[in-house]
């Protein structure tokens, strides 16, 4: 199977910069199904192409490895081998994992610059849908060209084959163009050549970034890329539509201002505190400008997992003082099953927050989310230190329940604490002063803000301060 990219302009051998792959030389890489090889056919400053070829071997496949059925003729009898499947997508993110993610340090300008660019997808099978490849790409602002041969020109009445040759053209980020191809080829096959598990939901999630929830066609490309986990699908779909704005429905149908605004807040409900919270910690991450990030106190993974998935973010260190919770991390994140690229971004390591510890040093941007509360309060002077003195990042953002807005749940005795392991939770006024007092004596300004629902008496559930060292940017 083999996949073409063409771009045309000026100093066009630079895609080798973009790809990080030299155009001077042929590459190989294994891959658990055979081998990937990528060469450059033409090389030149107004037009250079590079082509990444799949060669699977099909007797793996019949052997129970990747792609097989578990026995049966389709391991002798198929066209794994031949046609462009989820094989294809695999060997695009891990061959050229870097670009993918829109990276490039020797030419980020180039790499975040819409180009003149040109795919060609060979044996792509779409069943005979003639309207399927337009429908697909042509919302993502590609020119679409197909060709479809017969199936055996001496057996006309076996009728045309189910395989097309695609070619799209736009300008487009070349990050773009990747993420597109790797998402939509297994919606024209229909069957992955692995066994999906909930970690393909944000896998779809990440490479469908700022792009698949405007399709108009989102609803069949998530339903063909998890066609035999229907559960998996509408997960997805409940995140897209999520992050939906409605203001085009606004004349199509007939409620009332009172019925639309309660639906609203039935569906802000559905949210979890926790997702609601990450996100914001997430969005103040990007905010700050951050390659680095270090997630101090990082339970099982959640925030990372989502910070792995940022292409500004290049590295990410994880640490927790559990191993136990390091463990589930670790189940969580599958950092023997990454792609390369969020592989190499990613450090887990065991450590205590109130011990000085050189590891913690050299991060943009650290985050402790929901952890200071477990703290003894006795041990708090230390944790300061720890990270505004010692490891003194850029930016610091550090969430914490709010104890005023505790009376608003209703199976909390009065003056208990939201969790167990919680040695004490601070107010509002008193997490200002602290703030306040940290800023005074390490030498950073904060910006507080809530998160979730407002209570106008008693606040948000969730207070964060984004603390940024003085005199930086």
């Amino acid at each position: 199977m083999l996949l073409t990219i063409t771009y045309e302009g000026e100093n066009t051998q630079e895609l080798g910069f973009l790809l990080h792959k030299n155009p001077e030389r042929a590459q190989q890489f294994e891959l658990s199904f055979g081998k990937a090889y990528v060469f450059y056919p033409e090389v030149s400053e107004e037009r250079t192409t590079v082509a990444l070829l799949l060669d699977i071997d099909p007797l793996d496949l019949a052997r129970g490895k990747a792609g097989s059925r578990d026995g049966g003729l389709f391991d002798y009898v198929n066209d794994r081998p031949y046609a462009s499947t989820s094989f294809m997508s695999t060997a695009i993110a891990r061959v050229f994992g870097t670009a993918i993610s829109g990276r490039c340090d020797k030419r980020q300008e180039l790499a975040d610059t819409p180009l003149k660019l040109t795919a060609c997808l060979y044996a792509l099978r779409d069943g005979g849908n003639d309207t399927l490849a337009e429908e697909l790409f042509q919302p993502l602002g590609y020119t679409v060209v197909t060709s479809r041969t017969q199936l055996d020109d001496a057996f006309p009445e076996w009728g045309l084959s189910p395989y097309i040759d695609l070619t799209i053209s736009g300008t487009v980020k070349l990050s773009e163009l990747l993420n597109h191809i790797y998402v939509l080829i297994p919606v024209f096959d229909r069957q992955k050549h692995y066994y999906s598990t909930e970690e393909e939901i944000q896998k779809l999630l990440a490479h469908g970034e700022g792009w698949l929830a405007d399709h108009p066609s989102r609803e069949k490309i998530t339903r063909r890329y998890f066609f035999a986990k229907k559960g998996y699908a509408q997960k997805a779909l409940d995140i897209l539509l999520d992050e939906e704005t409605p203001e085009e429905e606004s004349g199509e149908k007939e409620e009332t201002l009172q019925e639309q605004e309660e639906a609203q807040k039935e569906k802000e409900v559905h949210t979890p505190l926790n997702t609601l919270r990450l996100e914001a910690v997430k969005n103040a991450v990007l905010k700050s400008g951050a390659t680095s990030v270090i997630d101090l106190g990082c339970g099982e993974g959640r925030l990372t997992s989502l910070l792995l998935n940022e292409p500004q973010i290049r590295k990410v260190a994880a640490c927790d003082v559990s191993v136990s919770v390091l463990e589930k991390a670790a189940q969580r994140l599958k950092p023997d099953k990454m792609q390369t690229y969020r592989r190499e971004k990613l450090t887990l390591m065991q450590a205590s927050l109130t011990y000085r510890d050189k590891r913690f040093e050299g991060y943009d941007c650290a985050c402790v989310v929901e952890v200071v509360e477990h703290i003894e309060p006795m041990r708090i002077p230390a944790f300061e230190r720890v990270v505004f003195e010692f490891a003194a990042p850029r930016t610091v953002i550090l969430t914490t329940p709010n104890k005023e807005y505790n009376v608003n749940y209703e199976r909390m005795r009065e003056n208990a604490l939201r969790h167990g392991d919680h040695r004490f939770e601070w107010t509002r006024e008193e997490f200002r002063k602290w703030t306040e007092h940290v800023c005074e004596r390490f030498g950073y300004s904060c910006e507080i803000s809530g998160i979730g629902d407002l209570d106008e008496k008693t606040g948000t559930p969730t207070q964060m301060g984004v603390f940024t060292k003085n005199g930086e940017i």
